[in-house]
């Protein structure tokens, strides 16, 4: 386990990583790190600064920290004035908007408080969270369209770190969850920059062979789960690495593992059960179990965070359909960390997933799409965009291709034959 001045030199790199290949930061460029409702917290001013000193090396024109906390967000949700609330963050997504507008990459540091909204009524956690989402909304709709370079990255909190490593001495857990979150991004290496390059290649010859496939539909079974899943007529399958309109290369989620693309809104039929607990807004939701007629939820039950599994589905009315589907390996590095992280940016890595929600507009031309057009073209738009695992060494997923051919695509929870060129 990396301590000390060797892991600190090791946070260097990762910080290096995150601006060359995360955001992939151009000379001239604003940095923005921490926006809308992930802030960089307290404890991540170390690494912040690691950040920014790595965006200055890299050419930034401004590096912007947004700072929050995260016992002021519990505390304003559990005694303050919604309507105020709404309004600072409108404020927020003004700021950042303009920032955007300028050609700012964004940087965000995921690492909230599994247990945060533990004791408050989870219809006022609900409340404040989709007001504050529903500003920020254009903002988000044009970020995940890819108009701007973005990246997700995490860096650990004391109680993250309780919670994910509570068989360490607590002294020692927050050095646990680095050398965790380290392994789990590719980043313990000599060369992180360099290991990644290598990564994105072979994700994305498993995304190219997806996509020759021409999927017509994909069919689900292992324990509690047979689901069929149509894909919309001229879809792809997107693997780590994205574009901006000026054709700057970005990764948004390190770590990465997954080959995903969007299903066709009503095209969802049968049953799925979860297989790893999902952390949302504070609240754990363990057992999921969904059932869908022509692409909308139409049975959901939950061993437990039930209450919290309605509250994500009854948001709007794309909230009942699915937006992305995900293909993970259980031979994975985070899969075979066998820890869970209690943080969807490192689950969804370990599993195979969907997700409840807004789609990735990943069909031919889907980026040049109006919203307007976009549940013509089979995808789906929600305020939500919730990822929750349903991979397991008993997953088996076969393809059926426009052709008519039947292709195996897992078995027992790993890809059924290596990528070809």
């Amino acid at each position: 386990m990396l301590q000390g001045q060797a892991l600190q030199n090791q946070l260097k790199k990762y910080a290096q990583l995150a601006v060359k290949v995360g955001v992939n930061l151009q000379p001239g460029q604003h940095l923005v790190i921490g926006y809308g409702i992930r802030q960089v917290l307290p404890e991540h001013i170390e690494f912040a600064r690691m950040l920014t000193e790595a965006g200055y090396e890299a050419g930034a024109k401004f590096v912007q920290i947004d700072w929050g906390d995260e016992w002021w967000f519990r505390e304003t949700i559990h005694r303050g004035a919604q309507e105020t609330f709404t309004a600072r963050a409108r404020w927020q997504a003004q700021w950042v908007q303009q920032l955007a507008d300028e050609g700012a990459a964004f940087l965000a540091i995921p690492a909230t408080n599994p247990d945060l909204f533990e004791g408050l009524d989870q219809a006022r956690v609900t409340a404040f969270t989709q007001a504050q989402a529903e500003v920020l909304r254009p903002f988000n709709d044009r970020r995940t369209n890819d108009e701007y370079s973005w990246a997700l990255l995490s860096a650990p909190t004391q109680a993250w770190a309780d919670k994910v490593y509570p068989e360490l001495p607590a002294p020692a857990r927050i050095e646990g969850l680095w050398n965790g979150i380290l392994a789990a991004a590719r980043a313990d290496g000599p060369d992180p920059v360099a290991d990644w390059q290598q990564h994105l290649v072979d994700l994305q010859k498993r995304g190219n062979w997806l996509t020759r496939l021409q999927v017509r539909r994909l069919h689900y079974q292992g324990p509690g789960t047979d689901l069929t899943i149509e894909m919309p007529d001229k879809h792809y399958w997107s693997a780590a690495s994205q574009r901006t309109p000026q054709q700057v290369a970005f990764v948004a989620n390190i770590p990465t593992e997954e080959v995903y693309s969007a299903p066709l809104r009503t095209g969802v039929f049968g049953t799925v059960s979860s297989t790893l607990p999902l952390n949302h807004n504070g609240a754990l939701i363990e057992g999921i179990q969904l059932r869908f007629e022509e692409g909308r939820i139409v049975e959901a039950t939950a061993k437990s965070g039930q209450q919290a599994l309605r509250h994500i589905i009854d948001t709007d009315e794309g909230s009942h359909y699915l937006g992305e589907v995900a293909l993970v390996p259980v031979d994975s590095p985070i899969a075979q960390m066998k820890r869970l992280f209690y943080n969807t940016l490192f689950d969804e890595n370990a599993s195979c997933h969907l997700a409840i929600g807004n789609a990735y507009p990943l069909i031919e031309g889907g980026h040049d799409l109006d919203r307007s057009q976009w549940q013509a073209h089979g995808l789906n738009q929600s305020l939500m965009h919730v990822d929750f695992m349903i991979g397991s060494d008993q997953l088996n997923i076969d393809a059926e291709t426009l052709s008519g051919q039947n292709v195996p695509i897992f078995r027992n929870g790993k890809w059924a034959a290596p990528a070809t060129e």
